[in-house]
């Protein structure tokens, strides 16, 4: 019998976004999420009224929610002094304080509201939050931090509201540490004793486990910076 540590902690915010023009360039994105007022119903694909403007990277079933923690804002204004953040910057669909990366595990199964969810995986940072915030090195700090937020699956479909509680139902998966997950795949991409272990867990997803088989084959590491790294604008006509 599996009797993990206690999570009970209220949602403070569930949020939705439109998708609309990022920066002051031609790319689209629904990043910004705006916090709801009312209950709103939660899908096996996401809050109703949410929006994505990349299906291939964003959304689906595997990353229906985006939960970003609020102690994780304290960091970074510590960090970009100066810059005003909000919840709702990084693209959460919810947000609470009192649980971090640290502490949770991929499997992780939750009620909240009338739902019952699953932490599927951890956030992978991209260069459109470069752009959302007018910062070269903001999704490479995200990365390397680990304060990247995670996503869960919809178990049960249900209806949520500001202020629920989101309360751990059960833990599968104790080895699943997201913490350990994370800094084995971004700090300490080669240990090949961690890498072997990890690609066996059942929860991993099927993208961070051929990741890891693949360093494991090659010994070396794949070039992320396509994701990291913004886009040069493209040449004007002259």
């Amino acid at each position: 019998m599996n009797n993990p540590p206690p999570i009970d902690i209220a949602i403070t915010h569930v949020l939705t976004g439109k998708v609309s023009p990022l920066g002051h360039g031609e790319e689209l994105s629904a990043i910004k999420k705006i916090p709801a007022s009312g209950p709103l119903c939660l899908t096996k694909t996401g809050f109703a009224g949410d929006e994505q403007a990349d299906r291939r990277y964003h959304g689906g079933p595997e990353k229906a929610v985006h939960h970003f923690p609020a102690e994780h804002y304290l960091k970074l204004a510590e960090r970009f002094p100066g810059m005003a953040f909000s919840i709702g910057n990084f693209g959460e669909n919810i947000s609470s304080s009192g649980i971090t990366e640290a502490g949770i595990y991929l499997g992780d199964v939750f009620s909240l509201g009338s739902a019952v969810i699953q932490l599927s995986q951890g956030r992978q940072p991209c260069w459109k939050l470069n752009v959302r915030f007018n910062a070269a090195n903001m999704a490479r700090l995200i990365q390397e931090t680990g304060w990247t937020g995670w996503y869960y699956r919809v178990l049960e479909e249900g209806i949520v509201s500001p202020g629920d509680r989101l309360r751990l139902l059960e833990r599968p998966y104790p080895q699943a540490d997201l913490a350990h997950i994370q800094r084995v795949m971004y700090l300490t991409p080669l240990d090949f004793a961690e890498l072997g272990k990890l690609a066996e867990l059942p929860p991993l997803p099927p993208s961070w486990r051929k990741t890891f088989l693949a360093r494991l084959e090659t010994g070396s590491v794949e070039d992320s910076s396509s994701r990291l790294e913004t886009p040069a604008a493209p040449a004007g006509n002259d």
